[in-house]
């Protein structure tokens, strides 16, 4: 795998598991499993029928949570403990051959494209919170549904894509970081109000 390719996959499992981790894992072993892509050694067990039917499950579990505004910021506050960790982790698995300093180097990366997509996500779903129909929530729920796994798709079939992408998503992100940074300090609060201190 070349350099760019390798960026990529680092970049886009990082960040798509940020915003999607059970999903991620899911599609990750059913492509794996359907021959459509191959996985590197060391994320082929996602393809393991037990690991596809565990995420499997709990990709069903969060369709439906986050498509319930309100619960779906809960949720993101319970998960910046296990998305980010777990980008990281992918991240590292998929170039682990043989160079430890080069998975440490992946996880790292990985890690922090997934806190970037994770707090921006759970961010703006504060803000769309905020509304008070439904409609806005799930349209941006169903949106990073598709997001999620088109990311995952060019991180295997068009680095070169994903990565301006990724780019455009970064520079983006800079230019919203006001707006964002109140949704991110309201998903502390809430996990701090979970935790049972005061806000």
């Amino acid at each position: 795998m070349d350099a760019l390719s390798t960026l990529a996959l680092i970049a886009g499992l990082g960040w798509a598991s940020g915003v999607r981790l059970y999903a991620v894992l899911f599609f990750l072993g059913v492509l794996h499993h359907t021959a459509i892509i191959e996985l590197p050694p060391h994320l082929e067990l996602l393809a393991h029928p037990a690991v596809m039917v565990v995420s499997g499950l709990l990709f069903i579990t969060e369709f439906f949570a986050d498509k319930i505004p309100g619960f779906d910021s809960v949720w993101d506050a319970v998960h910046t403990f296990i998305r980010i960790p777990g980008g990281a982790l992918l991240a590292a698995a998929a170039v682990a051959q043989g160079d430890q300093g080069l998975a440490l180097a992946a996880g790292l990366l990985g890690g922090v494209f997934a806190a970037g997509a994770h707090f921006t996500k759970a961010g703006g779903r504060m803000l769309i919170n905020a509304s008070p129909e439904p409609f806005s929530n799930w349209t941006a729920s169903l949106g990073e549904d598709a997001l999620s796994f088109a990311v995952l798709w060019s991180a295997f079939k068009y680095p070169l894509l994903l990565l301006i992408g990724l780019a455009v998503f970064v520079v983006a992100v800079l230019l919203l970081a006001p707006t964002l940074l109140r949704g991110v300090r309201n998903v502390f609060t809430a996990i701090r109000r979970l935790l049972g201190h005061p806000a």
